[in-house]
């Protein structure tokens, strides 16, 4: 056990309602306001953290490697990867749908489930008094950083996700200084396939676009459905298309057959891992967004 400060569950869902909003504050007053909330605006108290976690999503189970709390996690997803050299979890599931028999008979102190949990097996899990908290999908780097301050917060390394998250946000800042003022081109973003899914402003995808210097041209979508033929109309400088397990290869030959497309015409299609668009944690998010600028501005220093 150990003396530690902790945010409010009520200031922490504050902090996350108000990102969520254009006038939402920035990243270094949110981290500025935890530091003081965490020095003077709680008492401090010694708690027992949780030792058996299971996470139920990629994103979490990435988070607590990159909090150095793997030694606690006891089981994750099938889509979880494993760090090479690490000893590979008990696996309970998908993202989706898991065992809930083996999930009470690990007997865990922590269920980190997602907005992608199956809804009636989490209401399952909490009517038998488990203990489950939601981690929400991230729709922007801003609330990257929140989910990750919450998990730090969970576990008791509060310290380690502000130094982690402060890293992330100066090397964001630096990454935007140097794109700006480069030629912005225009980007579709897919996500899904039957139907055609691409990209919104509600998607951590479109700040991936936005902060490489590039523009989102389905970033105002109200839905991600899209078509083909509304793709021909826009007429995108790059096609980025994330795995999808086995149908990444195969929708960027569906795309090679429109020759119209000047993504086509200059062999601008590229194929990016779901995984480092649609789950990051900050570190990834920031590997990822330099990986973008490097497609994006391929000429550029």
């Amino acid at each position: 056990m150990r003396a530690v400060c902790l945010w409010s569950k009520e200031w922490i869902n504050k902090v996350r309602d108000e990102s969520r909003v254009k006038a939402s504050m920035p990243l270094r007053q949110v981290l500025f306001l935890s530091v003081v909330f965490c020095l003077f605006g709680a008492p401090l108290y010694s708690q027992d953290y949780p030792r058996r976690i299971i996470s139920l999503g990629p994103a979490v189970t990435e988070g607590l490697y990159l909090l150095g709390a793997e030694e606690r996690m006891i089981a994750n997803t099938v889509y979880c990867q494993t760090p090479q050299g690490r000893e590979e979890k008990e696996k309970i599931g998908t993202v989706i749908r898991v065992s809930l028999e083996r999930i009470v008979y690990l007997k865990s102190d922590l269920i980190l489930a997602t907005s992608l949990t199956d809804r009636a097996q989490l209401a399952a899990l909490k009517d038998l008094k488990l203990n489950v908290v939601e981690i929400p999908t991230a729709r922007n780097f801003q609330e990257v950083c929140l989910n990750f301050l919450e998990l730090g917060r969970l576990i008791g390394k509060d310290d380690q996700a502000i130094k982690i998250i402060q890293q992330a946000k100066d090397e964001v800042d630096f990454i935007r200084g140097q794109t700006k003022g480069l030629a912005k081109p225009r980007v579709m973003v897919q996500i899904g396939a039957k139907p055609l899914f691409v990209a919104t402003r509600e998607y951590a995808v479109n700040d991936f676009v936005e902060l490489s210097g590039g523009i989102n041209i389905t970033a105002d979508l109200k839905r991600g459905i899209y078509s083909r033929e509304e793709a021909l109309k826009q007429n995108p400088d790059y096609i980025i298309i994330t795995t999808m397990g086995l149908a990444g290869a195969a929708e960027k030959e569906s795309w090679q057959r429109y020759t119209a497309l000047d993504a086509v015409k200059n062999n601008r299609i590229y194929i990016i891992d779901s995984e480092k668009l649609c789950a990051p944690t900050p570190l990834s998010f920031v590997s990822t967004l330099r990986e973008m600028v490097k497609t994006l501005h391929p000429d550029a220093e």
